[in-house]
C-alpha cells in the first residue's frame, strides 16, 4: 500500500530541525527500499525548509501511522501536523526513475484536497515534466480525498494548473526539491 506523509513545520522551528537533521535521515534510511518520493518544501525564495514530504510503500495504515509519528522530528516538535493518506502512485515510478533527473527547473508539490466526486484521477496526458502523480485516498483506498503531484514547471501557477481547479476546496502549491541524504 502507497502512502503520502506531509510534516509540516512549526514555526520557529528550524533550529530544532537543523539539530536533528542526522537522525531524521537515519530514520528515513531504514525505509530506503519503501520509498517512492521524498523531500522537504521550501519557503518562496527556496532558503528555509517548511516541511517534509514523503511518499512510501508499506503493508498497511498502521505501518504507515509508525512511519509518521516515530520520526524523530515529529517526537521533537518540529512539525505543526502531518497529513497522512493512501496514495496510488499512478505513474507506477519513483521520482528516482523521474526522467528530468534530481536537478533543474523549479520542482513542485501540489496538493488538491477534495470535495465531493473524485478529480483528476486519469494521469494528465502531458507526463514529460511530471515527477510523482496520484488520488489520496482513505485508508481503506475507496474514497478519494483529494491528489498529489510533484513536478517540474516553470513557475507556482503552472504548477497549480495540473489539477482542475473548481474540484477541490482547497490547492496548495509548495516549492520541492529531490530528498535524502547528500551523497
Amino acid at each position: 500500500m502507497e502512502f503520502f506523509c506531509y510534516h509540516r513545520d512549526r514555526p520557529g522551528s528550524l533550529a530544532l530541525r537543523d539539530e536533528l537533521l542526522e537522525e531524521h535521515w537515519s530514520y528515513m534510511d531504514r525505509y530506503v527500499k519503501e520509498m517512492i518520493a521524498r523531500g522537504p518544501t521550501l519557503t518562496g525564495d527556496g532558503d528555509a525548509p517548511t516541511g517534509s514530504m514523503h511518499i512510501v510503500d508499506l503493508p498497511d495504515p498502521v505501518a504507515a501511522r509508525t512511519f509518521a509519528f516515530e520520526e524523530p522530528g515529529y517526537q521533537a516538535g518540529v512539525y505543526r501536523d502531518v497529513l497522512l493518506r493512501r496514495w496510488s502512485n499512478t505513474l507506477g515510478r519513483t521520482m528516482w526513475d523521474f526522467p528530468g533527473g534530481r536537478t533543474g527547473g523549479n520542482r513542485y508539490l501540489v496538493l488538491g484536497l477534495g470535495t465531493g466526486q473524485a478529480a483528476d484521477l486519469a494521469v494528465p496526458t502531458d507526463q514529460d515534466e511530471l515527477i510523482a502523480y496520484g488520488p489520496l485516498l482513505s485508508d481503506d483506498g475507496t474514497t478519494w480525498l483529494g491528489t498529489a503531484a510533484l513536478l517540474r514547471a516553470p513557475d507556482p501557477d503552472t504548477a497549480r494548473a495540473i489539477l482542475t481547479q473548481d474540484r477541490y476546496a482547497t490547492i496548495e502549491v509548495h516549492n520541492w526539491q529531490f530528498g535524502g541524504r547528500p551523497s
